[in-house]
């Protein structure tokens, strides 16, 4: 897996094609590369990255950030209780005790 300014891009190797070739994982829009060897696949990486940015710029907007650190998550009434529930007897938040018991799994 690749990774440069905080985004990652995995990669597989098409061995009719010869070619290495990826996407972006860590935002909604669509970003590709391709290259036939680990520098060319490297270098097409960071170019994307960097032509995703301007682009961005050009246009006035934000470029997805690869993780805010904010999570949505929908759960069952019933689960959301029992998480409140773990996480109040353990002193904490229900993000903290979700985030730690994440963390410690």
């Amino acid at each position: 897996m690749l990774k440069y300014k905080g985004y990652s891009n995995h990669v597989e190797y098409d061995d009719e094609a010869k070619l290495f070739h990826g996407e972006v994982l860590d935002t909604r829009d669509v970003i590709t590369v391709q290259g036939r060897s680990v520098d060319e696949i490297e270098l097409s990486f960071r170019d994307s990255i960097e032509d995703y940015l301007d682009f961005c710029r050009e246009r006035g907007e934000e470029p997805e950030k690869p993780f805010s650190g904010k999570l949505v998550l929908r759960m069952s009434p019933e689960l959301h209780h029992k998480v409140s529930i773990k996480a109040s007897k353990s002193g904490k938040s229900v993000n903290k005790w979700i985030s730690d018991t994440l963390e410690s799994g």
